[in-house]
């Protein structure tokens, strides 16, 4: 579903949100994304499959409205599910990553209009399910964060074309995201009671090749999401029970260490299932 950015006043950290859309006890929110109605949606689904999508033609509803199937326009396999976002931009690279921690880097040119609807971008049975996506400059490092709150930064430019193993999981851990960043960058990471932290990038050494196994980057039962963020961006984050909330990154203390968090959702038998940086005109 498509929402206006102006119907998500600012709120304090640690709000309870506002409802948003109405789903299904079985069919809960799962992925949030922000975009202009001139773009293209760029979907990527658990099996590394791509598919390209207009912003507008997904029917613009107010809040608590009903949203309406955007699986039934893809060619999906049974099993197949939506596991990414992005909106298409004509520069950079894209960063892709599977749970087992591979991590392959895309330029942008393949996402384009020519794209075929379902392209792989992956060999799936190398790489495994698709954890995250971001977008990337191709001249910085990526941040990859596990679970279990461990992650490892490593050079882009260190990444072979068709790919390798970006972290070295623990056993029962497993990659949940992926991030573009630079020495001055900050990382918003948020876990599954609802706190968040902000992580600088000073205090978070790069290592001198992907693969190694990944260092505490925040004290958390089960990681959530990790975004590259700014002071004077915001921070949305949408729970199970289909609430948002939105605020101001500047509301979370910058720590150089691992850290608990803060509470950035009061929830109440609810959970955070995913979140994004910096809303531009609608929300998805």
């Amino acid at each position: 579903k498509r929402t206006p950015r102006h119907l998500y006043n600012r709120q304090h950290r640690g709000g309870m949100g506002i409802f948003d859309i109405e789903t299904e006890e079985d069919d809960p929110p799962a992925l949030l994304a922000v975009a202009d109605e001139s773009q293209h949606l760029l979907v990527i689904t658990n099996y590394g499959r791509a598919f390209r999508l207009p912003v507008s033609s997904i029917p613009a509803k107010a809040v608590r409205a009903r949203g309406e199937s955007i699986v039934k326009r893809l060619l999906l396999a049974d099993d197949e599910k939506l596991a990414a976002l992005l909106t298409d931009q004509a520069q950079g690279y894209v960063a892709l990553l599977s749970q087992s921690g591979m991590v392959r880097m895309l330029r942008h040119h393949i996402f384009g209009e020519h794209m075929k609807p379902g392209t792989s971008l992956y060999e799936f049975k190398q790489f495994g399910p698709l954890a995250g996506v971001c977008r990337s400059d191709g001249d910085g490092d990526l941040f990859i964060a596990t679970r279990m709150g461990k992650a490892i930064r490593f050079s882009e430019k260190s990444l072979p074309p068709q790919g390798t193993l970006g972290i070295r999981l623990a056993p029962k851990d497993q990659a949940i995201a992926i991030a573009s960043v630079k020495d001055d960058s900050s990382i918003f990471l948020l876990s599954a009671d609802g706190k968040g932290a902000v992580r600088t990038m000073e205090s978070f050494s790069a290592n001198k090749a992907p693969g190694a196994g990944g260092k505490n980057a925040i004290n958390t039962d089960r990681l959530v999401s990790a975004l590259c963020s700014d002071e004077q961006e915001d921070i949305l984050i949408i729970s199970r029970l289909a609430k948002i909330i939105r605020f101001r990154v500047e509301e979370i203390p910058q720590k150089e260490g691992v850290v608990q968090g803060v509470i950035c959702m009061t929830l109440r038998a609810d959970e955070p299932v995913a979140a994004c940086v910096n809303p531009g005109f609608s929300v998805f």
